[in-house]
Parts: structure tokens; C-alpha cells; sequence
């Protein structure tokens, strides 16, 4: 899709069919714009980034997601973690994207009814501490799409590995997201799923309570379609340029650790602030904020971004340990 506005023009990717996969449930990681994969924390959400930050330390952890999209569409899920030993953990989730009721026509524009496509994903996750401090984890997913008559089936693996340094305070973590394929297409043609290889890193700032992480996403290519295109005398022109390219790549996050109850945290994304910003509306796009407060048995994070005119998305997360209620 491309945005018309003054003398620009701002194009989206839309290179498949199940980039809804790329949205995160976890209000924490959407505050760190959008994608967080280094973040060391007791959150079950968080395992939905990179598998490889579940652990046993979630035994019994429950976690409940709800975003407010633009446009009357919702996103709503659940995981479930368990310990299986003192160095593996196993948890299950289930994920619903809904996209609100759309009128169903023929090929003449005539209106015949209304339908509600719609997207589920069913996950299995596992972690297993391979050394001290090196932790690695797997997600099998199962994804199940319905747009009126037609639906699609597909399979997709996530592997991710994560390094973390207790002492410095500091963790590293590698993440290759959907690779797999249709196991049932939509029609007679083959979509693929949005395979993504991530680098992320976060660092707790020597001596002070503010954390700062750099995401890398989209390593496996160079140029990630669409750079911004500026229209002029001479045409549509391709800003090819290295910086362009360079920061489309990288997600930045900040947050302040009040304590271990709560924080504040505040994200960039480069490449959502070049697809999404329009020539009145510049500095907004791309920036994310959001908090976490935990409250005796209860943790709620909530995140808000508002990246184009068309609308604010307002994400939420509900978690407990179902363990504090046995004791």
C-alpha cells in the first residue's frame, strides 16, 4: 500500500500473507517499539519474542494479552508456562486475531452480506539451559486463517538462543522467527510467512535503574522494501541511501527500573516511523510508551502507540502465578 501526502509518497510492505505473526502480545516489548527479544524478566508474555527467554523460573506463570487496533480490529491470547525440570521449562499459548466485520461484494461492487476473517495461532514452547548463563528455546506453530471462503493452513518454527550475564548486568540474544510454509493455501497460490533472523541486546546502565536495549530485525537482507520515496520533477525516487537502509533495521528501547514492581518504558521504531509518517505528521510515528506495575499476585503492563492519523493502539497484559494461590 502507498501513502499519498504532499509531495511524498510512503509505502508499507505487505510482501505475505500472515504478517500479523510479526505483532507481539507483550504490552512490555511494545513499548520498546514494537519488538523486544533481550529483556530478561519473570514475563510469560515476553516468551512469544524469542523462546529462548522462557524458564523454569516461570513455573506456573499465566499470562492474558488484549490489543485495540485501529479500525475495530482486536488481538487477544493466553500462555501457560511450567517447569519440567531445574533446567527446561515447556509452555502453551494461543493467539486471536479478529478483523472486525467486512462487507462481502461481487466482482460488480454489489453488496451480498458481511464476514469476519479472522487468524488463529496455536503454540508449543520449549527452553532448556544449556550451560550457566545460556539458555536455548523452540516454538512449534500451528496457524489456522479464515477470510470468508477461503482459508489457509501453516506450520512455523521459531529458534532462539539468549546469553545472559547476571553480574554485568547485560544479556545478548539470536532469533530466527517463521520458518516454515503452507500446509493449505488459500487458493491456487503459494504465500510465504515472514521469516525474520533478530539480534538483540539489552544493558542495565552502570550504577543507575535505566535499561536500554537495541533490536536488529530483517538480518537476512540488506534493503527491506519500501524505503521512503520522495516525488519531484524528475519522478518517484528510491532514497537509496546507507543510513536509509541501515536504521530500517534496528528497534530502540529504553526503560526505567523504579524498582522490581515497576518501570516505564519508551521505544523507537525507524522503519514503522518511515512506512507510517505523513509531511504533517513527522516526529509521532515510529515512538511508543508504556509501564508495568505488579501488585502483590497481579503484573499489568500496558503500552500505547499512536504511529498514523488513522488511529492509537492501546495494548494490554494481565499476569499472576497460579502457584501464589496454593500456597
Amino acid at each position: 500500500m502507498v501513502l499519498m501526502a504532499g509531495g511524498r509518497s510512503y509505502a508499507q510492505e505487505g510482501r505475505t500473507s500472515y504478517d500479523f505473526m510479526n505483532i507481539t502480545p507483550s504490552a512490555h516489548a511494545y513499548a520498546l517499539g514494537g519488538n523486544n527479544i533481550s529483556i530478561i524478566e519473570e514475563d510469560i508474555t515476553l516468551i512469544e519474542n524469542n523462546p529462548a527467554l522462557l524458564g523454569p523460573e516461570m513455573h506456573m506463570k499465566w499470562g492474558i494479552n488484549y490489543m485495540m487496533y485501529v479500525a475495530g480490529i482486536h488481538f487477544a491470547g493466553t500462555t501457560f508456562g511450567v517447569a519440567t525440570s531445574d533446567r527446561g521449562a515447556l509452555a502453551a499459548g494461543l493467539q486471536y486475531y479478529g478483523y472486525g466485520s467486512m462487507p462481502m461484494t461481487d466482482e460488480t461492487g454489489q453488496v451480498l452480506g458481511k464476514f469476519s476473517p479472522q487468524d488463529i495461532q496455536i503454540q508449543c514452547t520449549y527452553s532448556h539451559d544449556i550451560i550457566e548463563g545460556l539458555r536455548g528455546g523452540a516454538r512449534l506453530k500451528f496457524v489456522y486463517s479464515n477470510y470468508e471462503q477461503y482459508t489457509g493452513m501453516a506450520l512455523a518454527v521459531d529458534l532462539g538462543i539468549n546469553y545472559y550475564n547476571a553480574e554485568k548486568e547485560y544479556s545478548l540474544s539470536l532469533v530466527g522467527r517463521n520458518l516454515g510454509g503452507q500446509l493449505k493455501r488459500f487458493a491456487n497460490s503459494y504465500c510465504n510467512l515472514p521469516m525474520d533472523l533478530q539480534l538483540g541486546y539489552s544493558q542495565v546502565v552502570k550504577n543507575t535503574p535505566i535499561r536500554i536495549s537495541i533490536t536488529a530485525h530483517d538480518l537476512w537482507r540488506w534493503k527491506i522494501p519500501y524505503p521512503t520515496t520522495t516525488i519531484n520533477s524528475e519522478g518517484i525516487i528510491v532514497e537509496d541511501k546507507f543510513f536509509e537502509h541501515f536504521f530500517r533495521h534496528l528497534i530502540f528501547g529504553a526503560e526505567y527500573l523504579f524498582s522490581e514492581n515497576f518501570y516505564i518504558g519508551l521505544g523507537y521504531n525507524y522503519k514503522v516511523a518511515s512506512d507510517m509518517r505523513t509531511d504533517n505528521r513527522n516526529f509521532i510515528s515510529g515512538f511508543s510508551i508504556g509501564a508495568g506495575l505488579k501488585v502483590k499476585m497481579f503484573a499489568v503492563d500496558v503500552a500505547v502507540a499512536s504511529h498514523h492519523v488513522g488511529g492509537t493502539t492501546l495494548m494490554l497484559n494481565l499476569s499472576t502465578s497460579l502457584s501464589d494461590f496454593v500456597r
